[in-house]
């Protein structure tokens, strides 16, 4: 769901783009263009949430929790789902499902101009996103579970703070580079 929604950005772009280009090109802004900027963003945001918990994505103390073994990874993360994450979103979810009907029944449209766009669409993300996230905690709970059981990670998993060999490949460093650049240093520190 968090791919498929991505693609919202590209439409968010092309959005403000023409928006800005209708604005101080053709002189003729529409009123609710600013809402539907919001709207996107947010339907985005939310909707990426269950992908970013797949993925590890998530901000997280690696500083000390990269130091523990995968089973003490476990189980952390383990009780921080049960005793944080599920009430929190079981809640989100909840409120979200009320919060989104009453705006259905009201046929809820934005205040912010006067011919404001519907709300009650953008507001059902609310319930819609919370549910998407619930059910990948769920999952990644079980990864906990088997993680705790058989001592190791069974998906890829970020585990600690810096993958220093991507790092390097990124930046196109070579282990050769780093040792004349650490003779290099040396060499300086000896001089002065």
């Amino acid at each position: 769901m968090g791919q498929a929604f991505s693609w919202l950005i590209v439409a968010l772009t092309l959005h403000i783009s023409w928006e800005v280009f209708s604005r101080y090109v053709l002189d003729h802004p529409r009123a609710w263009a600013f809402d539907a900027m919001i709207m996107m963003y947010g339907t985005l945001f939310m909707m990426a949430g269950a992908y970013t918990l797949a993925k590890s994505g998530h901000v997280r103390g690696d500083v000390i929790y990269g130091f523990f073994t995968p089973r003490a990874q476990a189980i952390l993360d383990l009780t921080l789902y049960i005793v944080f994450f599920i009430p929190g979103i079981v809640a989100l979810t909840y409120a979200g499902y009320f919060y989104a009907s009453e705006s259905w029944a009201i046929n809820e449209h934005s205040n912010i101009t006067a011919e404001g766009p519907p709300v009650y669409p953008f507001k059902t993300v609310i319930p819609l996103a919370g549910a998407f996230v619930l059910v990948q905690g769920i999952v990644e709970i079980i990864r906990c579970v088997i993680c705790i059981k058989q001592g190791e990670w069974r998906c890829a998993r970020r585990t600690s703070g810096v993958d220093v060999e991507k790092l390097k490949e990124m930046v196109h460093v070579k282990d050769e580079d780093i040792a004349k650049l650490d003779k290099f240093v040396v060499q300086q520190e000896r001089h002065k």
